[in-house]
């Protein structure tokens, strides 16, 4: 069990024919006349997109940094319902599964979640969300966010420390939610259904209301929305079926008053994830085929997995004349339950500590409890001058409580018999209660010389408190008492950005960048530190942003390299693990982002990540001591490639918009993604040795990582109807390709016999067909 959830976990259809019969009514032969009314005129304006990258409302084109935006439109033709669904588009973003939406991993550049905090910082509007602290399992616990009311979602890739502050250190993910209409009414309401290849079905529904309460001034905004996910993995052990489906369910009221001189925006947001198992599959370690199905795992406890995320935020803009000044005040109330069968793990204690006649079974239940408060206050200059500045003070409380508690029965589910159900029925009972405390201050400034050249600069001086106590109250896995523990931590981060225009469309940029992953008070355990320092990143990239021929073509190119100093990583032995600052890591790569509107219709792109991401030295040991021995561990090795980054990954988009004779108009369009061959993570180095004398090794082990294949996929898409109505069916993965989002090994915490590798599979062919009405 570990103290943090780290980067090294544990452990057909008649549908089809409605589908087919949407996608043959799109593709008939109605070829446009006229140019449609919908995709084609967004490909018209490519260069209108706007991002709220710098905190001020911007076209995209003229931001000097790597950015993508995946708009409304563009979930809606997908059916994206997580962020697996559309990560392929954004360029050198990976999203790692552990089975179901919530349960996931975001990295960027290469910057890969190594130990238990997030290397991805997440917004909505204006306020942050998850936890910046070490306790809440940020990093393989993202907010994935029903992307329904969404605006858009803006992914910034490289540090943004010095805007977005604390666990920026990868990039920004950003949610934009729709704003309230203050002139027109709108109501709409949509229900769809899915089919999962050989596995269930489900449905979703969706009802939206804008309504302006006094024109030109005060507007109201309310959603509700439920999407229900069939499952698709099996169960060997006691023959359940399709036992992954989950929901997801989210509301949203949102009030905004445009005054003379005073913006008030108030949100209020609930989002509920509920699954009531995970999608995993059970391989043989050596040849890596499934054990038994295709889609067959082997648990023998059941996996839930719930999350419910309550946001309220504040959004004041007051026009001072000389200046803008913007409150943003942001109230989040996270609950997280995650179970996991430890099974493998922890039932052999049954049979080889306890002396029963066969191995148990086990499973650990997180729980994890998170309070946040942020407020931001900041000046900004007026926009479109040749001096533009922003200045402000960011303060944010976290109160978390995470808890663990480890069960352990016989292999058919029941209690131990007495007198061990007493004694080690509970493994382990493990309070986590911390807070994280946080003020900065920062600026950022952007200069114009001429018509052409520009410098942006930023900077962020940042300090936070923080306190824990690491609280075991019964079992054997871990010391019982209670062992609390502070720090303090001062970090201070800048950015440097030139821009020169090369041309009215055409404009090349460089950027110097830093970032940072706190630190914290660390578990008391042998041979772990009492606390882990930050975790420092510096980004140097070089852009060019183009477009040419009448603006049908789009190209942006950027080439990066990052230095990562003092990095986190997760070190466990014997099942019981904490952090430590492991070494140094360097990723450097190509990116490319590219949109041709071949005619007015028809539009086509092609985006593209070439990364190298590696470990530069061995990462610092853990030495723990066993008896008359010392064990010393390595969690990384020099040259190891960083976990779950493929050295290539490509999507390919085409989409035609067309109009019928009848006056009907529609689009057609399709995505081809590919992932490359990946690894699960770093090398393990197991040396024992004399006590005190690192360089008397008596045994070594080395565990490398499991190797993930390369995969394609298809997804198709088409739609078609009129100004009030719209009818849309999808077929993602197609060709019903195999391919794995994860993998770990499930190995015996004492004799570390591995049983099996535990693989979250890609979405099989999903089948989907949504109807969508306006008022």
């Amino acid at each position: 069990m570990h103290a943090f959830r780290s980067a090294r976990p544990w452990f057909r259809s008649p549908l089809s024919l409605a589908i087919a019969s949407t996608l043959a009514c799109a593709a008939a032969p109605v070829l446009a006349q006229e140019r449609a009314t919908t995709a084609a005129e967004e490909a018209v304006t490519l260069d209108s997109v706007v991002v709220t990258a710098n905190k001020r409302v911007e076209n995209v084109r003229d931001v000097g940094a790597s950015i993508s935006v995946i708009g409304e439109r563009q979930l809606e033709n997908m059916a994206a319902s997580s962020l697996t669904d559309y990560a392929a588009l954004i360029p050198g973003m990976q999203v790692q599964s552990s089975g179901t939406p919530g349960l996931t991993a975001v990295s960027l550049r290469g910057i890969s979640t190594l130990s238990s905090g997030a290397t991805v910082a997440t917004y909505i509007d204006e306020v942050p969300v998850g936890s910046s602290g070490i306790y809440q399992s940020a990093g393989s616990l993202m907010l994935d966010l029903l992307p329904y009311d969404i605006s858009r979602v803006e992914v910034l890739r490289g540090p943004q420390g010095t805007l977005y502050g604390a666990g920026a250190i990868g990039g920004l993910l950003k949610y934009v939610t729709r704003a309230p209409d203050l002139v027109n009414e709108e109501f709409r309401a949509g229900v769809g259904l899915r089919s999962v290849s050989d596995g269930g079905q489900d449905w979703n529904g969706r009802v939206g209301v804008s309504l302006p309460l006094q024109e030109d001034r005060l507007g109201l905004r309310m959603s509700v929305a439920r999407n229900g996910l069939p499952g698709y993995t099996d169960n060997a052990i006691d023959g359940r079926r399709d036992i992954n489906d989950s929901e997801q369910i989210g509301g949203r009221a949102a009030l905004s008053w445009d005054g003379e001189m005073v913006d008030v925006d108030l949100g209020v947001l609930h989002q509920r994830i509920d699954a009531s198992d995970r999608a995993v599959v059970a391989l043989e370690p050596d040849t890596y085929a499934p054990l038994g199905g295709e889609f067959e795992g082997r648990n023998w406890q059941r996996q839930p997995f719930s999350k419910e995320l309550t946001l309220t935020s504040l959004s004041v803009n007051w026009d001072l004349g000389w200046a803008d000044l913007v409150s943003a005040t942001g109230w989040s109330k996270t609950k997280t339950l995650d179970q996991i069968d430890t099974t493998v793990q922890f039932g052999e204690v049954a049979d080889l500590l306890l002396g029963l006649p066969e191995p148990g079974s086990s499973n650990v239940r997180y729980t994890f409890d998170l309070d946040k408060i942020t407020q931001e206050f900041r000046f900004s200059s007026k926009t479109g001058g040749r001096f533009e500045w922003m200045a402000g003070v960011f303060y944010t409380k976290e109160d978390a409580q995470q808890n663990q508690v480890a069960w352990l029965g016989q292999r058919d589910g029941s209690p131990l018999p007495a007198p061990f159900d007493a004694a080690f029925g509970t493994l382990a009972v493990i309070g986590l209660p911390s807070t994280y405390e946080e003020v900065a201050l920062f600026a950022n400034a952007s200069w114009r010389f001429g018509e052409r050249f520009k410098i942006d600069a930023g900077l962020r001086q940042a300090r936070n408190d923080q306190w824990f106590s690491q609280n075991v109250s019964e079992g054997i896995l871990a010391p019982i008492g209670d062992a609390p523990g502070e720090s303090t931590e001062d970090v201070f981060t800048w950015s440097l950005s030139p821009q020169f225009k090369l041309a009215e469309d055409t404009m090349l940029y460089a950027r110097v960048a830093t970032g940072y992953q706190p630190g914290g008070p660390n578990v008391a355990l042998p041979g772990i530190p009492p606390s882990v320092d930050s975790s420092m990143l510096a980004s140097y990239e070089l852009g060019l942003k183009s477009q040419t021929a009448d603006r049908r073509v789009q190209v942006d190119v950027s080439a990066f390299r990052i230095e990562w100093d003092d990095i986190q990583v997760a070190s466990s032995f014997n099942g019981i693990g904490g952090l430590v600052n492991g070494g140094e890591a360097s990723s450097e790569g190509l990116e490319l982002a590219s949109q041709f509107r071949a005619t007015e219709a028809l539009s086509l792109g092609i985006n593209a990540a070439y990364t190298k991401a590696r470990v530069k030295n061995d990462f610092e040991a853990t030495v723990i001591p066993q008896g008359a021995l010392d064990v010393v561990l390595n969690t990384g090795l020099a040259g190891d490639r960083m976990p779950y980054v493929p050295t290539l990954s490509w999507a390919a988009n085409a989409e035609y918009a067309f109009m019928t004779a009848q006056g009907l108009s529609g689009q057609v369009g399709g995505v081809l993604r590919f992932t490359g061959e990946r690894l699960s993570d770093t090398t393990e180095r197991q040396r024992v040795t004399a006590p005190g004398d690192p360089s008397t090794v008596l045994q070594e082990e080395v565990t490398a990582p499991l190797r993930l294949d390369s995969y394609r996929a298809l997804d198709l898409y088409a739609g078609i109807g009129r100004e009030r109505w719209e009818v849309r069916a999808y077929v993602s993965n197609v060709t019903g390709e195999g391919g794995y989002s994860s993998m770990t090994p499930a190995a015996g915490a004492l004799s570390g016999t591995l049983a099996y590798l535990a693989a979250v599979p890609i979405q099989p062919r999903t089948f989907g067909v949504e109807l969508d009405v306006r008022f």
